[in-house]
């Protein structure tokens, strides 16, 4: 198994079980599968076609295989091609109103990954969250950081050409998955806002992985490489958040 182009000269620890230290999926996934429970029910939000299952980094793949480690894995997607997902047990299609055709505090936990750039209504999918997980219940989101160079570049490039343009830096992405971006939520301030109004408590911040998008590139990836060491968190490419449900904290502090 050979790193990707750049990725062995920056970042060496990838030789040894094929990602770096800094691995985004594997840091955000680690804490998902430390917050997940064997008799939880699982939303996978926007679940997709499942690329994490065609990862060629046996340990990453694992990682980010929820199916089995969970009661029941829930697909939720607004695109019925979804229902191809390998990784779920159990597919809804959403409705074009956008509320969710599943029982209030009926989930355990949540995942969104990679799709609140999606969302025309941000506000709805909290208040969904909201209703569907059950007293402490968590929501792990992973989304892009529209204040970050890569939300930049990704904003002010037409919607039109993003298959194109990730069909070249990704080339194993299908272009079928690409989906407009609308960047309703996406900085650390506007997604603490929504997970507060939303009554949630939670934990947001940027990290920065390897430049994955800067591969075609040496220089371009060296320079992805100096912005991770001098960046502020709120410039960073990828933005995390963890939350619970407020009925939790309420009930704890009840006993």
């Amino acid at each position: 198994m050979h790193p990707p182009p750049y990725d062995a000269t920056f970042y060496p620890e990838c030789l040894f079980g094929g990602f770096t230290d800094i691995d985004g999926t594997v840091a955000f996934y680690t804490r998902v599968n430390a917050l997940l429970r064997p008799e939880a029910c699982v939303i996978d939000f926007g679940c997709g076609r499942g690329a994490h299952a065609d990862d060629a980094v046996p340990f990453r793949r694992e990682l980010t295989r929820l199916k089995g480690k969970a009661a029941r894995v829930i697909g939720l997607d607004a695109d019925p091609e979804a229902a191809r997902n390998p990784r779920i047990d159990e597919f809804v299609l959403c409705s074009p109103d956008g509320v969710w055709p599943v029982p209030n505090r009926s989930t355990g936990l949540i995942l969104c990954d990679q799709a609140m750039e999606h969302l025309p209504d941000p506000r709805l999918f909290f208040a969904e969250a909201g209703r569907v997980l059950e007293p402490g219940g968590y929501l792990c989101i992973r989304t892009t950081n529209v204040l970050s160079y890569s939300g930049i570049a990704t904003r002010l490039l037409p919607n039109r050409y993003h298959a194109g343009i990730l069909r070249r830096l990704q080339t194993s992405r299908e272009s079928d998955d690409v989906f407009p971006t609308l960047f309703r939520c996406n900085t650390v301030r506007a997604l603490r806002r929504g997970l507060s109004l939303g009554g949630f408590r939670s934990v947001v911040y940027g990290h920065e992985a390897e430049p994955a998008y800067l591969r075609f590139s040496k220089l371009a990836y060296g320079l992805g490489v100096l912005h991770r060491k001098f960046a502020p968190g709120l410039l960073r490419p990828t933005i995390f958040a963890f939350a619970q449900t407020s009925a939790a904290s309420d009930q704890s502090r009840a006993r």
